[in-house]
């Protein structure tokens, strides 16, 4: 598994998404999931959210995980509404010990956390639907079983899980939409970022391991002596380990990485649910809708 360990890098991000109408609609409600969060080697310089036509109402709010949701209401007649996230970041570098707890004491003490321990984890542990296995639990638990060998340090378990998914499943943007149950990722040995996280969490938390999915954005490179494309980018999502004594640690099992200066946090949750990054309803005559999604990470410093 890679680490990247390097000095801290600036980031201007920009998340763009269009809604078009084949007819005008009268009002349109979206909540949003856009704006980085501060963490322990993350700080966000300047987050916002814009709209186009200009939002009625306006209400930013923390949720119960944290993270920073925009909520908005558009109550005049339209054919397309732009929600733009913008913020500017700097993610210092981290790294995390192996010598951590072996997995069974790991999962020991998460049954037996109380108080302000488990409200910090409590919410990790279940199997929530995105992250429920109902067919193929059984051979999750097989397929991993190598790496949960008796007395292993967790971190050393979480990143041997990751890489396996790395080298066991494909990257396929065809293969998976957003509603895709993960029984479907495991038969096909296909997917997306998205159903990756989900099957990193899973499996961790089959073993009593609280894991949470995070949302954010990757530093992509484009093709050597090529430019960077403008708007080439995409949201990436990945998860977190948590481990009794130390903390959080991040794990990307599509690009076989512990993140550091390349991943810009923007929110957590139990799965993909909690932190969408733009949904909402539309209310108005009957009309297609089509949608156009354009992220730009750029760096800006270090």
């Amino acid at each position: 598994m890679t680490d990247w360990l390097t000095g801290p890098l600036t980031y201007r991000v920009t998340h763009r998404t269009v809604y078009s109408y084949s007819s005008p609609v009268t009002d349109a409600y979206s909540v949003t999931t856009l704006l980085p969060r501060n963490t322990a080697l993350q700080t966000v310089i300047e987050r916002g959210v814009e709209t186009d036509p200009g939002a009625d109402e306006y209400e930013q709010r923390d949720d119960v995980f944290g993270n920073h949701v925009v909520q908005l209401g558009l109550h005049q007649a339209h054919d397309r509404f732009e929600v733009t996230g913008r913020s500017l970041v700097t993610v210092d570098p981290g790294s995390f010990a192996d010598a951590s707890p072996a997995w069974e004491d790991a999962a020991e003490a998460n049954r037996l956390a109380r108080g302000a321990d488990l409200f910090e984890i409590g919410s990790f542990l279940a199997l929530t639907p995105s992250v429920q296995a109902v067919n193929s639990g059984p051979y999750l638990d097989t397929i991993f079983a190598p790496d949960f060998a008796p007395r292993r340090p967790v971190a050393e378990v979480a990143r041997a899980v990751c890489s396996r998914i790395f080298q066991s499943f494909a990257f396929d943007p065809t293969a998976t939409d957003v509603s895709t149950p993960l029984d479907g990722v495991v038969a096909d040995h296909r997917g997306v970022c998205q159903d990756f996280a989900h099957l990193a969490i899973a499996v961790f938390r089959r073993r009593g391991l609280a894991a949470r999915y995070v949302s954010g954005y990757i530093e992509t490179d484009p093709p050597p002596g090529e430019p960077k494309s403008i708007g080439a980018d995409a949201s990436h999502a990945w998860c977190s380990l948590h481990v009794p004594g130390f903390g959080w640690l991040d794990l990307d099992p599509t690009n076989d990485q512990v993140p550091t200066t390349r991943h810009v946090t923007v929110a957590w949750g139990r799965d993909y649910r909690d932190v969408t990054p733009v949904r909402g309803v539309v209310i108005g005559p009957a009309a297609d809708q089509s949608l156009e999604v354009s992220v730009d990470v750029q760096r800006v410093g270090g």
